[in-house]
């Protein structure tokens, strides 16, 4: 098995039309296979999930799309080479290879940043997600909003999942703090943490950093979009 950007030639060759099989192994030893959800990753706007949909009529101002994988939304930033390339390859006018620690206001500043499709996995966990949250709130203006979608990991019966929170919480973990690594074909990504949080969780994790959790857009399933607001 090859270190690589195994989620970034996943995404390529989904747009070539290959056959994409995307398969997400987590520190356990559970693995999920399957498309999952690379067609969600190419979608028109009219095919995302309504909560989605919902949240962009929020969007005002100069946009910045965090973990931006193919394009679907205005993207600026993403961490894997290959999910940048498709995304240009889209049409994307500025998409750029950074990772969320090195953000700057040599940017310039945004009024919104959108984190669809999870990504406010990317918030890692209690203490990684403060200082992300801490360096977003210093690249966004005062009332800046943050659309972060996420899932309630707590809605489950599955026991491998219940052992996980668990097990997680007995390391001092947030209870839905996953590690896990993407894999495709002979390559595999780096282990990395991706936070799933209840509102609860996200309401307290935010607190202190510059943000203010002032809604969620849910809907039937343990997807939710929270609102969050640049104090």
């Amino acid at each position: 098995m090859r270190i690589g950007d195994a989620w970034g030639e996943m995404m390529l060759a989904a747009l070539a039309g290959e056959d994409a099989i995307e398969i997400v192994e987590r520190d356990d030893g559970l693995i999920m296979a399957g498309r999952l959800g690379i067609p969600s990753y190419l979608a028109p706007f009219r095919r995302w999930p309504a909560r989605q949909r919902q949240a962009t009529r929020l969007v005002r101002g100069r946009v910045l799309d965090v973990g931006s994988g193919a394009g679907r939304v205005a993207l600026h930033l993403d961490s894997s080479a290959g999910a940048v390339e498709v995304a240009r390859r889209r049409g994307a006018r500025d998409a750029r290879l950074l990772r969320l620690e090195q953000m700057s206001p040599r940017l310039g500043t945004f009024d919104t940043v959108v984190l669809f499709g999870n990504n406010l996995g990317l918030l890692g966990g209690r203490d990684h997600g403060r200082r992300v949250l801490r360096r977003l709130a210093r690249v966004t203006n005062p009332g800046a909003r943050l659309l972060g979608e996420t899932l309630d990991p707590y809605t489950t019966e599955n026991p491998l999942h219940l052992g996980y929170h668990a097990r997680n919480r007995r390391r001092g973990r947030m209870g839905g703090q996953v590690r896990l690594r993407i894999r495709f074909n002979d390559l595999a990504t780096p282990w990395f943490d991706y936070l799933f949080a209840s509102r609860h969780e996200l309401e307290e994790l935010v607190d202190g950093t510059g943000w203010k959790l002032v809604e969620t857009i849910d809907d039937e399933t343990p997807q939710y979009v929270a609102v969050l607001e640049r104090r």
